[in-house]
């Protein structure tokens, strides 16, 4: 399976944390021109530092594609759904759209998701760690997807150098999930990636996955 690698914009993490088997989560892909990177920069520090202030904020996390400048991915993470209904509809929500709706060049692709595994939670943003996003979309017959994702998270979280290893699943296509990863370094990554276990996984989910795995590289967008 060929890697995703990120490097984190701004976390902030406030409150107490959720407990794993009931926050749920948005993910967000949405293209900005690279003229108007800043201002969506901007805009998204506002719209994470007033959100800290709501019940049941856990996170926020911005980055931007390498090589794609303005293609940001925005991840929010919320204790329960009655928060996250909340968040949706309050004035600070409508207005972070509203300044990306006059700015973006593509759709603001927002995608519910629910927690399958999650570790403890990450700390500061460490801009020499390597953060990997990885999409899997398994196929009907994969059935045995979530068992293996979450055995895959258990052994990984053990594997030198790792910081984050959590498992979304998509609130409305189960067969659908996204892996985020943090590692303190690209040597950490690459020997995860030689692991016996991450080697397992690729051997048995390969002839479930429904589609090609979703690459993307990000950089710090300041």
């Amino acid at each position: 399976m060929q890697r995703l690698f990120a490097i984190l914009v701004s976390t902030v993490i406030l409150g107490a944390q959720a407990p794993a088997d009931i926050a749920v989560h948005w993910v967000t892909y949405v293209e900005m021109p690279p003229a108007a990177k800043k201002t969506a920069v901007t805009a998204f520090k506002q719209y994470r530092d007033t959100s800290s202030k709501e019940e049941g904020f856990i996170r926020l996390e911005l980055f931007e594609q390498i090589g794609r400048a303005g293609h940001l991915t925005v991840i929010e993470s919320w204790a329960n759904q009655k928060a996250l209904d909340a968040h949706a509809a309050a004035a600070h929500t409508k207005e972070w759209r509203s300044k990306v709706d006059a700015i973006r060049l593509s759709d603001y692709d927002q995608r519910p998701y629910k927690t399958l595994a999650v570790g403890p939670a990450p700390g500061a943003a460490n801009t020499k760690a390597v953060f990997v996003f990885t999409h899997v979309d398994i196929g009907g017959q994969g059935m045995n997807a979530p068992e293996l994702l979450k055995r895959l998270a258990d052994a990984s979280r053990k594997d030198e150098g790792n910081l984050r290893f959590d498992i979304l699943q998509n609130a409305t296509r189960a067969n659908h999930f996204t892996i985020l990863e943090t590692w303190r370094s690209r040597q950490a990554l690459d020997a995860h990636a030689a692991a016996q276990h991450t080697r397992q996984f690729r051997d048995a989910v390969g002839p479930l996955s429904g589609s090609p795995v979703d690459e993307r590289i990000y950089e710090v967008a300041e």
